[in-house]
């Protein structure tokens, strides 16, 4: 018999579970033998782990012998404890899963302006993907500057953001969506609307409208060949201005896209004069575990890498 031990004090382990599984098996299978079958593993290593299990309780869980197998009055006792112990481990395994299914709390979403008629609609599929998930969800969306965007992420005020990739801040992991291209347009009225050949000579001698936000060297480089002549804080600012007819400015082409169609802008020389501005998500590194933000970001990635 093992030696008497005090009370049992310590947190079970890894490995205590794991001898209660195997003492669990032998006592439904009516002895070791027969449990070498359930448990894939030689009477031997059952022995063993019943003595190491009897050593770790400090008490005698069984008689085994020429008479068979029997439990004694402890062991009917801590098998009784083991089914419950097995019960209650399997029910948190079940109500955490459950809530992967049933999500539940808010996503604050921070995103720059007029993204809303990108063809690819990756924040919107992802958005409706995460609803199916978790009805009782409650998304509540910010439409600011990129900037700010990454101030709230980084501060919590927002869970995560979609901003054009300017540069990285180390505080801040980033999941590349897509890439918007933007081409330079004029309205009709313009001189230029129905010009057949567009010059950079002829570009300088209009009037344009320029952003006033943060861009690349590279977007920044398109824009030197015109004259400034106005500036916006937003795209549709910029789009006020060219509707005008008076200013050419750069647009997305999916944003100018509606009145390309109604025959109000057209893309001058847009083979030559256009540019790609990359977006990404952005979430703060080393943010605690949000169930809610992990699943949006789960059906985003699904989109951008099928």
């Amino acid at each position: 018999m093992p030696a008497r031990r005090g009370p049992l004090t310590a947190q079970p382990s890894d490995a205590d579970l794991r001898l209660l599984r195997i003492f669990r098996q032998v006592v439904e299978c009516g002895g070791f033998s027969a449990a070498e079958v359930e448990l894939n593993i030689s009477r031997a290593a059952i022995s063993m782990a019943m003595s190491d299990l009897e050593t770790r309780l400090g008490l005698r869980l069984c008689r085994r012998g020429r008479s068979g197998f029997a439990l004694t009055d402890e062991g009917a006792e801590v098998y009784e404890a083991t089914l419950q112990l097995q019960a209650a481990v399997e029910d948190f395994r079940t109500r955490v899963n459950g809530l992967h299914a049933r999500l539940k709390g808010e996503l604050n979403i921070g995103i720059t302006d007029n993204l809303v008629t990108m063809p690819e609609m990756h924040i919107t599929h992802a958005l409706s993907a995460l609803k199916a998930r978790g009805p009782e969800v409650r998304i509540n969306i910010r439409m600011i500057p990129p900037s700010d965007i990454e101030l709230a992420v980084l501060d919590g005020r927002l869970h995560t953001g979609v901003i054009p990739a300017l540069k990285t801040l180390p505080g801040l992991d980033y999941l590349p969506l897509y890439a918007e291209r933007s081409r330079l347009y004029c309205a009709s009225g313009h001189p230029l609307f129905e010009a057949q050949e567009v010059t950079e000579a002829r570009l300088a001698e209009c009037d344009a409208v320029v952003p006033a936000y943060a861009q690349t060297a590279a977007i920044k480089a398109c824009h030197e060949p015109l004259r400034a002549d106005a500036s916006a804080t937003d795209r549709e600012g910029i789009a006020f201005l060219i509707l005008s007819g008076r200013y050419i400015g750069y647009l997305p082409t999916h944003y100018a896209e509606r009145w390309v169609r109604d025959g109000r802008m057209r893309a001058l020389n847009p083979a030559r004069w256009h540019y790609l501005t990359h977006y990404c998500a952005i979430t703060r590194k080393g943010a605690p575990p949000n169930l809610v933000l992990d699943g949006y970001l789960e059906e985003l990635r699904r989109l951008v890498d099928p």
